[in-house]
């Protein structure tokens, strides 16, 4: 082979090695981008889901912390509202077997959340996310030195209760049948917080609530434990809806409710874990 020939064999070769090398880095380069695109592509589909508005029927105990719970939820997706109606667990229960639009009920109790099971208006089983426990309020200061469940039986004490039907006052009943003790209450109210207000009003003396409650009036009142609330604690059960019209964001609120941020934002608030 003469020195002209085997000079373009060489340059042929390296020209060959220099094309493979070049689709070698090509590939790897196509490989790597599309790993990421993959994933962010995946990511943004799974945020656009979430958007809209969320409608939270939730037991009126639970108005501090699901409020608070609320603006976290809309700060983690843009785009999103979250729409809460507070109250008594029954008549929340009432308004969803009715025909009310919600998405998620949050009750105080499993006994309303079964109205709404029974109905067949729950999707899925509902699951307990936390507990509360009775706590009596009384005055600032505690004027009328209340400091047991017996001494609400006093007459000369205006004490006020939660209806019978509301998971307030039937935990209370509950306990007050435990002791063996019978209260006439000036009246009864169909939330916690409206009993609770009567204390803050200076219309009652004292009134059995959620020790969540008490917490959250601040100096408003002052809080009494009393034994006999360990035996009369709710379970707070929550659900998404059958008829939710944003069942992917609803999803994503029950989601941070029992997440590790919402329990803490719970048990901060004076709930029990479940």
């Amino acid at each position: 082979m003469t020195r002209t020939a085997r000079r373009t064999r060489r340059t042929l070769q390296m020209a060959g090695a220099g094309t493979a090398a070049l689709l070698a880095l090509s590939a790897c380069s196509s490989s790597d981008d599309s790993s990421p695109k993959s994933d962010s592509s995946a990511s943004a589909s799974a945020s656009d889901k979430i958007s809209g508005e969320v409608t939270v029927f939730a037991a009126a105990s639970l108005k501090e912390s699901f409020t608070a719970l609320g603006k976290q939820f809309e700060q983690e997706h843009p785009g999103t509202k979250v729409t809460f109606s507070f109250g008594g667990s029954d008549s929340l229960a009432a308004s969803i077997t009715g025909g009310a639009p919600a998405d998620v009920f949050a009750s105080a109790s499993p006994k309303t959340m079964k109205i709404v099971t029974d109905a067949g208006d729950a999707s899925g089983t509902p699951s307990t996310f936390v507990r509360n426990e009775l706590e009596i309020a009384t005055l600032p200061g505690n004027p009328d030195k209340v400091d047991s469940l017996e001494d609400l039986t006093n007459p000369d004490l205006k004490v006020v209760l939660c209806d019978k039907e509301v998971p307030c006052g039937a935990a209370a009943q509950k306990a007050l049948d435990a002791s063996k003790l019978k209260l006439t209450p000036v009246s009864y109210e169909q939330d916690v917080k409206a009993a609770l207000t009567k204390v803050e009003l200076k219309e009652a003396d004292a009134a059995v609530v959620y020790k969540t409650d008490v917490h959250a009036a601040g100096d408003k009142v002052e809080g009494v434990e009393f034994p006999e609330s360990a035996d009369a604690i709710n379970d707070y059960p929550i659900t998404l809806l059958k008829d939710a019209q944003n069942a992917e964001a609803a999803k994503a609120f029950i989601a941070l409710v029992q997440s590790a941020d919402g329990q803490k934002v719970l048990t901060e608030a004076g709930f029990l874990k479940p």
